[in-house]
């Protein structure tokens, strides 16, 4: 894949590590390799779930490689056109509308600016119990625009978020649980057992269902209630008709009577 990129395969499961020292600044490059291992986990049906973490203890990735935007290398006006990112934005991930298969973050370390963006585009997210996350985007003069802005004060309360972005202070795995912008800490020597536990409950799913969940949930978010009812009944969602029709609900519904462990194809 790429020398700061590493691909595992685990039967149904992608592993996706980050390893490019001494932070895991992601340049143009490496978001691109990013891209393309979410999007061999989209496009190939044996795999299911996928987890994203990074090597050591240390750092899970500190986001956005300034010395790369330092050197000309990459532009900070309309940087998301400027350079070709990759398939999903920033780090592959942070605007991926048409992923729908899970992805879970093993959080290993310090997770910062652009990293923390990555991270919150994960659909569940287990953290060791030293990580603290951070936005120091401020004291340079910039905003953490690719995914923070838009998302933290959806997921913790507006005046903390906003004490983040304007104060740069951080915050540790625990005071994060308790706000449920994660969704566990462990020790880090049970962060990757814990993520493999989960992945592996979630690839003896049917796929399709699993895949209608972000589906759906991309839809309707910020919806109404009335409308977001509207919205799955008459919009075209090709993985929900799909799942409504699938041989796997046929057979989840007949293992269910039968009082047997379903057997799922994907289709």
């Amino acid at each position: 894949m790429s020398e700061f990129v590493e691909l595992t395969r685990n039967g149904h499961v992608l592993e996706i590590k980050l390893n490019k020292p001494k932070v895991n600044a992601i340049d143009i490059p490496m978001s691109q390799h990013i891209a393309a291992a979410f999007a061999e986990l989209r496009d190939d049906p044996d795999l299911r779930v996928g987890i994203i973490t990074a090597q050591g203890d240390r750092i899970f990735s500190a986001g956005w490689d300034l010395k790369s935007l330092d050197a000309g290398d990459t532009q900070l006006d309309n940087w998301w056109d400027d350079a070709d990112y990759g398939e999903g934005g920033f780090a592959g991930l942070t605007e991926n509308w048409k992923l729908n298969k899970p992805v879970i973050a093993a959080l290993n370390g310090l997770v910062i600016g652009g990293g923390f963006e990555l991270a919150m585009a994960c659909d569940l997210l287990i953290a060791a119990d030293h990580v603290e996350f951070a936005l120091p985007e401020m004291p340079l003069g910039i905003v953490p625009d690719a995914g923070a802005l838009q998302r933290l004060p959806r997921r913790i309360p507006h005046n903390i978020a906003m004490e983040m972005f304007l104060l740069g202070r951080r915050m540790g795995a625990e005071e994060a649980a308790r706000y449920g912008l994660v969704n566990k800490v462990v020790p880090y020597d049970q962060l990757m057992d814990a993520a493999r536990d989960w992945a592996g409950q979630l690839a003896k799913s049917a796929p399709l269902a699993l895949q209608t969940v972000k589906e759906v949930l991309r839809g309707i978010e910020c919806v109404p209630l009335e409308q977001a009812f509207a919205k799955m009944r008459t919009d075209e969602m090709t993985t929900y008709r799909a799942m409504l029709k699938s041989e796997d609900a046929a057979e989840g519904v007949k293992a269910f009577v039968e009082k047997r462990e379903p057997v799922f194809k994907g289709r």
